[in-house]
């Protein structure tokens, strides 16, 4: 009987030594469908951050939250989810974050597109000498032939890149003139030459073919003005148009840029224990899980110092329904036709399987901390 509870007094022991208090892992979370619908909290929301903060609100795990949407600036993003709690743009990841990191592009002029701030969204990544695709326009109206009131000018400017930022309000301008930015080298105004190939360096942020809207079906997103442009381009030279980087769930570079911003959390707060594993939060198969599963493979392929898993958790408060499950013997034939929304991202059906499902976000964070065996003070 001694030995017996000796031995229950040394399990409890090692078993209060393995608690964490210090985290090795960090949550991705995405905002619409697991913090908000529209600009409404979800109940859950608001439980999983009392969890996730201390008594003086600061955050006990490092947390970036990670959307796809790319038509305002971080701060605003931040603002508008101030009512969960204080929330810094430091840790709000847009679609086209990741092009802080394209430094290379960040001196010289640049063509970009889609609707909202464009040129305050611009100048915050970085870029010295962003000009509109209204900018272009005016200074080259006979090229906007859908106007037939403006007059020519005779302003000439060289573009070194294209930036889509998101899609855009007048798709037939944005597209003619993007095709001739894209055809002459840099230089709208002058002839065609086809044999420029590779044509200029194009960046694009945020590849949802479709968004759900407050209309019955979803609308178009910025997926399907790309699959417009590159329809056109290969249309009239009869070859792909190339991306020097995509941008937004599912791309890798997006979970790399994420993973940045959790270590430098990490670092700010003097947390030594080394990032281990990201938990991404998402309602999203297409975008959440795919993206997550596809940067897990990339971590596991490739021997650095990194993170070693990225985990997706599924939630059902959002575009996932667990009670309107599609028959397995067609599972497949329809996430791929939903999935097929560009071109350059292969489907893979064990890439939309989600490593959990929870009811809600609140209880992602009871699971991912139950996982982590994580106690903090």
């Amino acid at each position: 009987k001694g030995s017996k509870g000796i031995t229950n007094v040394l399990f409890l022991f090692n078993s209060f030594l393995q608690v964490n208090i210090l985290p090795s892992f960090g949550f991705l979370f995405d905002i619409d469908g697991v913090l908000v619908r529209g600009k409404t909290p979800i109940p859950s929301a608001k439980t999983a951050f009392q969890k996730l903060v201390n008594s003086q609100g600061q955050f006990l795990v490092p947390v970036v939250f990670v959307t796809n949407a790319g038509n305002c600036l971080r701060q605003k993003k931040a603002d508008q989810l101030s009512h969960l709690l204080g929330i810094s743009q430091n840790q709000v990841m847009m679609s086209h974050s990741p092009l802080r990191m394209f430094k290379r592009y960040h001196e010289k002029c640049v063509l970009v597109s889609g609707q909202g701030p464009l040129l305050d969204i611009a100048q915050d990544l970085g870029f010295c000498q962003p000009i509109t695709i209204e900018t272009l326009r005016e200074k080259h109206p006979l090229l906007d032939v859908v106007d037939h009131e403006r007059r020519p000018n005779v302003l000439v400017s060289i573009y070194f890149s294209v930036v889509l930022f998101g899609e855009p309000v007048r798709w037939e301008t944005n597209l003619q003139l993007i095709i001739d930015v894209l055809l002459t080298s840099g230089y709208p105004g002058n002839p065609y030459h086809h044999e420029n190939y590779p044509h200029i360096p194009v960046l694009a942020c945020n590849m949802d073919l479709m968004w759900v809207a407050e209309a019955q079906s979803p609308r178009f997103g910025h997926g399907t003005f790309m699959v417009c442009l590159e329809n056109i381009y290969k249309k009239i030279t009869g070859k792909d148009l190339k991306y020097e980087a995509l941008m937004g769930k599912p791309s890798k570079v997006t979970y790399q840029y994420a993973e940045y911003l959790i270590r430098a959390q990490a670092a700010e707060r003097r947390w030594k224990q080394p990032i281990q594993t990201l938990y991404a939060v998402g309602d999203n198969l297409m975008t959440d899980v795919y993206g997550a599963n596809l940067y897990n493979r990339y971590l596991e392929e490739n021997s650095r110092k990194a993170a070693a898993h990225c985990r997706s958790v599924l939630v059902c408060t959002g575009v996932y329904n667990p009670h309107t499950e599609v028959p397995l013997d067609t599972r497949e034939s329809i996430t791929e036709a939903v999935f097929h929304g560009h071109r350059d991202f292969r489907f893979d059906p064990g890439l939309v399987e989600p490593d959990h499902i929870v009811p809600d976000v609140d209880a992602a964070v009871d699971l991912v901390f139950q996982l982590e065996n994580f106690a903090p003070n």
